[in-house]
């Protein structure tokens, strides 16, 4: 199910309210590909005038849980991050937006791994490879 920029937005913020604290913005959401944008801030900075590691991975974790909730079996209620790799890269820095790309590498019944790549413009940041919990209805 693809959605517009800003339902997609929208969606985001209520399904995860941090990504409406930190200023995310969801630019696409499909099954096969999510792609959410976080533009630097003076607000979410690290020593050196650099985005802080735990934004870009806030931003790599919301991308990867939207890939996993679009790709839920059949009557499954949710999902979870179990386990998240993270490879940094590069900076980020004033002026600058960064792009998490998610793509789902594994879509099973009990767990969902998703890649995301970390982008400024054409510059690879960083990589994030995660592991998804699917939650199923407790009976």
């Amino acid at each position: 199910m693809s959605r517009d920029v800003d339902e997609a937005t929208e969606f985001l913020h209520e399904s995860m309210s941090l990504t409406r604290t930190l200023g995310m913005r969801s630019i696409e959401a499909a099954p096969g590909r999510v792609v959410i944008d976080l533009d630097w801030s003076p607000d979410l900075l690290t020593a050196g005038g650099l985005l802080h590691g735990g934004a870009v991975m806030a931003l790599a974790d919301s991308a990867g849980g939207l890939s996993a909730f679009l790709n839920l079996p059949t009557g499954a209620a949710g999902t979870s991050t179990i386990e998240s790799k993270t490879n940094f890269l590069g900076g980020v820095k004033e002026g600058d937006t960064l792009r998490a790309t998610s793509t789902p590498l594994h879509v099973g019944s009990m767990t969902i791994v998703v890649e995301t790549v970390l982008t400024v413009g054409d510059r690879l940041v960083g990589k994030v490879t995660q592991t998804q919990a699917v939650l199923h209805p407790r009976a």
